[in-house]
């Protein structure tokens, strides 16, 4: 598979982005920019960098569909309540089976299902 370019939020944690640096994809934490940078501007920075956002976040949801704001994909993790090691493990295993259809996509995992959306 490919290495994918993804921009991970702070909600994540940096844990999940170090694992996704360790299998060969291109990272940025948000935490490593700014802590509190707004969703907007994650986003903007995101879409100019064609980055995969990987968020918890539903504001994102929000912006891209609602405000039609441009994006170059999203992943968006419904695990209320998932520790790190957990998240660590649905990420890679997502990246692997589903990383082709990740970019240009809003995708919501949830319930062991991942839903891609155009």
């Amino acid at each position: 598979m490919r290495s994918l370019r993804f921009l991970v939020d702070v909600n994540v944690g940096v844990a999940v982005a170090q694992s996704l640096r360790d299998s060969g994809h291109d990272v940025v934490f948000v935490g490593d920019l700014d802590w509190c940078m707004p969703d907007t501007d994650v986003l903007a920075l995101a879409h100019q960098e064609q980055r995969i956002i990987l968020t918890i976040d539903t504001d994102f949801g929000e912006l891209v569909y609602h405000s039609r704001r441009p994006h170059a994909g999203v992943l968006f993790l419904r695990t209320p309540g998932a520790n790190r090691d957990e998240k660590i493990g649905l990420v890679q295993e997502i990246v692997q089976r589903y990383g082709d259809q990740l970019p240009g996509h809003f995708c919501v995992y949830r319930q062991g299902r991942l839903r891609i959306r155009a």
